[in-house]
């Protein structure tokens, strides 16, 4: 089972925190801090499979069962992000650390040369992103085309389309004669009919 999902960048800030398992969330903040200072310390020849810390190994498994135990780490460093995914013995290393590949070409397609900036200010397309491929810490989907519609696809559904309105009716006369929008003249003329009462 996949009990995490964790993108940083180079300074240690994260990106994105999913959790799969239910975790007490000081320890959620442990591992996050712990896993960041391991992983950005490895040298980039090292292996990108390592076990949990021994102090969070011993933590976790008080707050999960044997069979969601977390035991180690897959990472990627892409440019300014690590992708990590904290997982049990159950999962297979070259099949998450491919899983990381796939998550980072959906990105890629749907943003056009994605870069940390596109994570921040679309954190929703990476959640959903994230949807796509992994339900409750199972893996559902590894085809990238599939992936990359399917976000499209609802990214135009919430997309909601603007009504057009003729300019006369958009605009109305103030006092002063110029042309207002409709909801500044209606607010003006509610103070102007409190002030009138008064």
């Amino acid at each position: 089972m996949i009990n995490a999902v964790l993108v940083f960048n180079n300074t240690g800030q994260p990106r994105l925190t999913k959790f799969y398992s239910q975790i007490d969330v000081n320890l959620q903040q442990r591992l996050i801090s712990e896993i960041f200072t391991l992983v950005a310390n490895r040298p980039a020849s090292a292996c990108n499979f390592l076990p949990l810390p021994p102090l969070l190994q011993k933590t976790s498994s008080e707050a999960l069962s044997d069979t969601d135990q977390p035991t180690r780490i897959i990472y990627r460093h892409y440019a300014t992000l690590y992708f990590i995914i904290i997982a049990d013995d159950l999962e297979s290393e070259l099949g998450l650390l491919d899983l990381i590949q796939v998550f980072v070409e959906c990105l890629d397609r749907i943003f056009e040369n994605v870069c940390e900036l596109d994570l921040i200010f679309n954190f929703e397309t990476l959640h959903q992103v994230l949807a796509e491929m992994i339900q409750g810490g199972g893996v559902v989907e590894v085809d990238r085309a599939t992936i990359v519609e399917s976000v499209k696809k609802a990214a135009k559904v919430t997309k909601r389309p603007t009504a057009s309105l003729p300019d006369s009716a958009t605009r109305s006369a103030s006092p002063s004669g110029r042309s207002t929008p409709v909801h500044m003249a209606h607010r003006g003329s509610f103070t102007s009919y409190l002030v009138s009462l008064n």
